[in-house]
């Protein structure tokens, strides 16, 4: 195993379990304490977890881990969650889809409708994250519409001005909003930026549905993507508790929990 995948295998200990401690990574990844030690130390002076004298814990900016290492987590909820929005698509929709980890799987469920179903009738996904596009863009019943701007590294979304050349001048039928926070406020982002775009995404749509765990609810984060009134439908999981959903109910949310 290369340096380079024993941290990312850490990361995505850390990411999935909250933490970790050096005993499991010697166990785990078959490497000594001291190079578990170095691992360790050099994931925290990139601020990427927090140091402890025994291990590692997950911090803020885990949250915001690049997608690849967030992906495990909650996975068999997101697929779910998947599902059930791909079920509201139509053929010949145009579909919008920001980045992250709900909205990839609600992607690939995408890419798995049948070619047949009406074949000159394609559904059209616009999409910020350069990921879905390029999963996206083999398929042969699926169009694919990328917006501009510059790759943030982290989640993989074009963000930026270059956005605005495309977003004002289209029409969704349905925006998938995957988000990092959610209540009866509105739904939210870590990113100013990530949250311009998908404001721009949400704007462009006919229907606006949340698509997010029920980690994400009762939490508000940096950068308000768009206010509950702007938000047609959650779908989320049965995780959710009635305290969570009451509120967003309440500000006039349809609820789908999966």
């Amino acid at each position: 195993m290369t340096r380079h995948e024993r941290l990312s295998a850490i990361l995505g200990i850390v990411v999935e379990e909250g933490s970790i401690h050096i005993d499991d990574i010697i166990t785990r990844l078959n490497v000594s304490a001291a190079t578990a030690r170095r691992d360790l130390d050099l994931l925290a002076n990139q601020q990427l977890v927090t140091r402890t004298r025994g291990g590692a814990y997950a911090n803020r900016t885990s949250a915001e881990l690049p997608l690849r290492y967030r992906a495990s987590r909650m996975a068999d909820e997101k697929t779910r969650i998947a599902r059930a929005a791909t079920a509201l698509v139509r053929a010949g929709d145009t579909v919008g889809l920001n980045g992250g980890t709900t909205t990839t799987e609600v992607a690939r469920e995408i890419a798995l409708l049948p070619v047949g179903i009406d074949p000159d009738r394609p559904v059209t996904v616009v999409t910020n994250a350069v990921n879905i596009a390029s999963e996206l863009t083999v398929r042969q019943n699926v169009r694919v519409v990328v917006t501009g701007g510059v790759a943030r590294a982290r989640s993989y979304e074009l963000t930026g001005p270059l956005s605005d050349l495309i977003l004002p001048r289209i029409s969704v039928d349905t925006t998938f909003l995957g988000v990092d926070g959610m209540d009866a406020t509105g739904a939210y982002a870590f990113h100013e930026g990530e949250a311009a775009v998908n404001y721009a995404l949400a704007r462009a749509a006919q229907r606006v549905v949340v698509v997010a765990d029920h980690t994400k609810l009762s939490k508000s984060t940096f950068a308000l993507i768009c206010r509950a009134d702007e938000i047609n439908m959650l779908i989320t999981d049965i995780g959710a508790t009635e305290e969570q959903l009451a509120p967003i109910r309440k500000a006039g949310i349809t609820i789908r929990q999966v």
